[in-house]
């Protein structure tokens, strides 16, 4: 029971640091075109990841608890590893201002212990390659579906007054920014509800017949909206202001463009990065002044970190597993 107790401790401070960690997927556009104030716009974004699993269900959260290694192999050491390493690997990166994806953290930390405790043979690969598969393509259609709103809007917008199009897109932004946080909640928080999930299964509180419990789903809304709470500043910096210069125009394109793409996925239960997806809707609604609007070299930054987050995080989460067998032998 204690040890489940810490699992689940565990589990919900690693949503609370996913919040914070990527609550710039959420306000970075908002603040950095001060429609909001920083403390408006947690506040805003809070409040829409806690109700994210009203709209959208649990699809994620299933995947994640169901649907990337075998759970009757699960162990609640194996989850403690998984999540000791996903943390540490996403206070690195919030340390360092590097947006990395908390979701493929989590995945990475996740898959490596497993195979540290059982082997290759118990993870669902075909689940696992899909996820990989979204760190190159939910990028690509955040910036395209953001590219498509930017234009539409720009020929719509002709003829109109910077002044006027910059003061309706402030008001508009409120919209857009809320619609993310929506996807933001339906996506993050889940991943750890099925982590937990599969934790309540390990220790002989639930079967896999059983379905999420409302406590579990509450508990997780409620951390990730407290992480968004305490913000992500250096964070936000980077999203906001060193990728491009975002106008409530911009703003309003890539927040749309991030929002379509997380609704899409988490009706289709895949777990993707938020922080990839309004990364390339951000880089989008840059492109559409023009190329050199985007600042590569930063984006360069954040693609090496996209790419070594789940290889670190398994190899992380497999030293971990194997030190605490070693450390519990002693």
């Amino acid at each position: 029971m204690v040890i489940l107790v810490i699992v689940i401790g565990l589990a919900l401070s690693f949503d609370i640091i996913n919040g914070f960690h990527d609550a710039a997927n959420s306000i970075a556009t908002v603040v950095s075109t001060k429609v909001l104030t920083p403390f408006q716009a947690v506040v805003w974004a809070a409040f829409f990841n806690f109700i994210a699993y009203k709209v959208f269900g649990l699809h994620v959260a299933n995947t994640v608890g169901k649907g990337i290694v075998h759970t009757e192999i699960v162990t609640l050491q194996v989850l403690i590893a998984a999540l000791a390493a996903s943390i540490i690997w996403n206070l690195i990166t919030w340390w360092k201002g590097i947006p990395s994806s908390s979701s493929h953290t989590l995945m990475g930390g996740f898959v490596g212990a497993a195979i540290a405790h059982a082997g290759f043979h118990v993870v669902f690969y075909a689940e696992v390659l899909k996820i990989i598969a979204f760190i190159v393509l939910a990028p690509l259609i955040g910036m395209t579906v953001s590219i498509i709103i930017s234009m539409t809007l720009l020929n719509i917008c002709k003829g109109i007054s910077n002044r006027k199009v910059d003061k309706t897109f402030r008001r508009l932004q409120l919209l857009s920014a809320a619609a993310y946080s929506l996807g933001h909640g339906a996506n993050d928080a889940q991943k750890v509800m099925g982590i937990i999930y599969v934790a309540l299964i390990a220790s002989g509180k639930l079967t896999a017949l059983d379905s999420i419990p409302e406590w579990v789903v509450l508990s997780c809304q409620l951390s990730m909206a407290i992480g968004t709470l305490m913000g992500g500043w250096r964070i936000v910096k980077t999203m906001g202001t060193r990728i491009t210069h975002l106008r409530p125009f911009e703003g309003f394109s890539a927040e749309t463009g991030g929002a379509l793409t997380l609704f899409g996925t988490s009706m289709l239960g895949i777990p993707v990065s938020t922080t990839h997806t309004i990364t390339g809707a951000i880089i989008g609604a840059g492109v559409t002044k023009r190329i050199s609007a985007v600042r590569w070299g930063v984006t360069t930054d954040i693609v090496i970190a996209w790419i070594i987050t789940i290889p670190v995080t398994s190899l992380l989460a497999a030293l971990l597993y194997f030190l605490s067998r070693l450390i519990f032998k002693l």
